[in-house]
């Protein structure tokens, strides 16, 4: 008797399952990667069905009586059980099966970075997951003991391995230290996870990574709040540093961005690095005041970040009357124009050589920085944010080593002894905003540069990343 509605039960009861499965993704997921959250979902997906059908019996019953009601428990474990089982089953194959081919790799930090790692096992042959935190010492991951980190220099010797992987954020002092360990295997390729658009990916491990001071101090809120639907004019926008405050702005939600740059390739190449916002390219310089002036009519910024300037020791000291013209007149024609036409805030990016200045381009920010904090200004608040070194900036050592090491030649020191301090270029720019955002007017904001590194040890570092055994340090005097 229960066989003449059996037809009606199971047409309603599987285009329910397929509805609610369907709406939860599951058939969108690549079997390889089904894992527990999908697991859970299908559970979610299944009781949501039966809860379907189960209401669709009482508004029709008739449509379905007689039907044992055991069906439905018996249906709903043995469908989770094989819709599951199948896919799982696709995952327990694939990640039984490692290509012993592969290279031997080792696995730093044990997470789910690194889990999703091993689990690539068509693409990596784990050997080995060390950890440096002393409660996961010892416990299994993914069928692999974890190691103390004092081990690691064995277990690539004892496992051959040819690659290593960070796959934790360590703080670049720890970080050393493992890259101290790793160095003295000449035939090691290293990367290390970073961030990329919210997403974990594998990089080669790379100078920055070593000397990166990540500030744990930021406060994005009162940034966002300080640059949101704000107009920002730029001034230098094409330079290393106004170009990523540009993108920065971007980010935080500024309205628009008036960007004046004196280099055309350099103002075309910020524009093609930034979204859909709204913006003006303004080709000039910041000493022409006419033109600043006409700039200030036409789109009437509330804030301004002038970033333009010569910066380059050498080169300043050796055209001394362009460098101080160029650094200290644009600054006073463009803060002038600022207090004119009623701007909110002036940010005037200086530099840590303005600390008792020993050259040219050292004392012209020093005298910016006084002209700042003197100047009449009782609308516009004037603030002053130095600058050190920055990883990867136009000018910096580090594109310099670079470019030696590629060209095979010695690279060029000053001196043993002599430091600089560094920060990767986005943490800096950040600052610089968050600086803006709680100066009140005639302060200057000293950025935590973290500890000054010797130029030497540096070089040192980077001939080690580059592999090559062939390059000295060369010191030319100070």
């Amino acid at each position: 008797s229960y066989m003449s509605n059996f037809l009606a039960v199971f047409v309603s009861l599987a285009l329910l399952k397929v509805l609610f499965i369907a709406r939860f993704g599951i058939y969108r997921v690549t079997w390889r990667y089904f894992s527990l959250y999908e697991a859970k979902k299908l559970i979610y997906a299944h009781l949501l069905a039966y809860i379907g059908f189960v209401l669709l019996y009482y508004l029709t019953p008739q449509s379905f009586t007689p039907f044992p009601r055991s069906v439905l428990m018996i249906d709903l474990f043995l469908s989770i059980l094989f819709l599951g089982f199948f896919r799982f089953l696709k995952r327990l194959v694939i990640e039984s099966d490692t290509d012993k081919n592969l290279a031997k790799t080792l696995i730093i930090g044990a997470n789910s970075f690194a889990q999703s790692i091993i689990k690539e096992r068509s693409a990596y042959n784990v050997s080995a997951v060390v950890e440096s935190d002393k409660t996961l010492v010892g416990t299994h991951f993914s069928d692999l003991t974890v190691q103390d980190m004092s081990r690691l220099g064995g277990l690539i010797e004892k496992h051959g391995i040819a690659k290593v992987i960070i796959a934790k954020e360590y703080e670049p002092s720890e970080l050393g230290r493992i890259f101290d360990v790793l160095q003295a295997y000449k035939e090691l390729e290293v990367q290390i996870a970073t961030l990329q658009n919210h997403k974990k990916v594998l990089k080669e491990l790379s100078i920055e990574d070593l000397l990166a001071r990540k500030p744990k101090d930021l406060d994005k809120v009162a940034i966002e709040a300080f640059i949101k639907n704000r107009v920002v004019l730029i001034s230098g926008a094409g330079g290393s540093i106004g170009s990523e405050i540009a993108r920065q702005c971007e980010i935080y939600g500024a309205a628009k961005l008036i960007l004046v740059e004196n280099s055309e390739f350099n103002l075309y190449t910020v524009d093609q690095q930034l979204g859909n916002i709204e913006r003006e390219l303004v080709m000039s310089s910041v000493l022409d005041g006419s033109a600043m002036r006409r700039t200030m009519q036409l789109h009437m910024p509330n804030i301004i970040i002038h970033a333009a300037a010569y910066k380059h020791v050498p080169l300043v000291e050796a055209n001394m009357h362009e460098g101080l013209r160029n650094n200290i007149l644009g600054t006073k024609v463009l803060l002038d124009l600022a207090i004119e036409y009623g701007v909110e805030k002036f940010v005037l990016i200086s530099s840590d050589k303005a600390v008792r200045p020993t050259n040219v381009m050292g004392a012209s920010k020093r005298i910016c920085e006084l002209y700042g904090q003197n100047v009449e200004s009782s609308k516009t608040e004037v603030v002053s944010v130095r600058f050190g070194n920055v990883l990867g900036s136009s000018g910096s050592v580090i594109p310099k080593f670079q470019a030696q090491i590629a060209r095979g030649e010695n690279l060029s020191v000053t001196h043993p002894e002599v430091t600089r301090y560094f920060m990767l270029l986005s943490e800096a720019c950040e600052l610089v905003l968050q600086a803006a955002s709680i100066g009140k007017g005639g302060e200057i904001f000293i950025l935590d540069m973290g500890e000054p590194i010797k130029i030497a040890d540096l070089a040192r570092k980077m001939i080690a990343l580059s592999g090559r055994d062939d390059i000295d340090i060369d010191f030319t005097g100070l």
